[in-house]
């Protein structure tokens, strides 16, 4: 017995082993910030990330005073210290995104086209939607790719469509937002041609977890990355007052349903001034990420506010 529970204690110890390294700040200071008259004067944070040769491309949320959200584009050489355009790159056109606008992007490249989905917010629902690109700048709105209010689980609204590049079983694969009793929790849908999704799952793909840091909500951060042990995504998790922290989950890489890990605890947290202060408070938002051999830089919103950037390792 004795023997037994030794086993049981390394079982459980082997199944929440962090992929990642300890994480730490590239700066103390936010990256990106609001700027007076533009079009970012409220916030400008939640940004995907994207390596343009040898720049780092940040495309972010961009909110104004009257709260309408743009996309903007920033650039680096080292991917710390950004320059912001002086005009958004995507603006809110459709019914879909009027009023509200267009928020929290995430980009991958396929091929030699970028997919980037964003929400499309017009004060009445917010819903996946998608657009593509070759060059960053100019973008061609495929439309709405995940319905509000509709699909296999579903009950509200839809966000946060994270698309991992390598098909799997003929598919591709995209965890994404979803509502279910009461709660914000990831679902995962399925396309042939990256532009029609269904879901794949007739159920959340990961749920919340009852006096865990992910108890309200369990929301997509960057795109999954391929590894040798699954299919590894970064995502945000909020407990029941609503502060938001960063965790980690490893799927099955034959097998994009199915959990092998989950993180216990956080890997990252609000803690500077501005990332427990801004328009929402006690925020930290993970969207962005860029890979360079094992080592990860992630991009994440404070506050709502202002954006960030950490560091970690794929563990070998």
């Amino acid at each position: 017995m004795y023997f037994m529970k030794l086993a049981s204690i390394a079982i459980s110890a082997a199944v929440i082993q962090s992929p990642l390294t300890e994480v730490k700040r590239l700066s103390d200071e936010p990256i990106l910030t609001p700027r007076e008259n533009l079009f970012d004067d409220l916030a400008a944070y939640n940004p995907t990330a994207v390596k343009l040769g040898k720049k780092t491309v940040l495309l972010y949320r961009a909110q104004d005073k009257k709260g309408t959200s743009r996309i903007g584009y920033a650039e680096s050489t080292d991917g710390i210290h950004f320059v912001q355009s002086k005009e958004p790159v995507l603006v809110p056109e459709t019914d879909y995104e009027k009023d509200g606008g267009i928020e929290d992007p995430r980009i991958v490249k396929i091929d030699n086209l970028y997919y980037l989905t964003y929400t499309g917010y017009n004060k009445t629902d917010a819903q996946l939607c998608l657009a593509t690109s070759m060059d960053l700048k100019k973008w061609d709105r495929v439309g709405i790719i995940m319905p509000a209010n509709k699909g296999t689980w579903n009950e509200k609204w839809t966000k946060s469509g994270a698309i991992l590049t390598t098909k799997v079983n003929g598919k591709y694969w995209m965890y994404y937002l979803g509502t279910a009793n009461g709660a914000d929790q990831m679902g995962v849908a399925i396309s042939t041609d990256l532009k029609h999704w269904q879901d794949a799952t007739k159920v959340p793909v990961l749920a919340k977890r009852e006096g865990m840091f992910d108890s309200k909500v369990v929301e997509p951060g960057p795109a999954p990355i391929l590894t040798k042990d699954g299919i590894l995504l970064i995502y945000n998790g909020a407990d029941d007052k609503l502060v938001y922290r960063t965790g980690w989950v490893l799927f099955d890489k034959n097998d994009p349903t199915k959990v092998l890990r989950r993180s216990e605890t956080p890997i990252f947290a609000p803690e500077k001034k501005w990332e427990v202060e801004g328009q929402v408070p006690n925020v930290v938002f993970v969207e962005g990420l860029t890979k360079n051999g094992d080592r990860l830089n992630l991009y994440y919103g404070a506050g709502d506010t202002s954006t960030g950037v950490i560091e970690c390792k794929l563990k070998k």
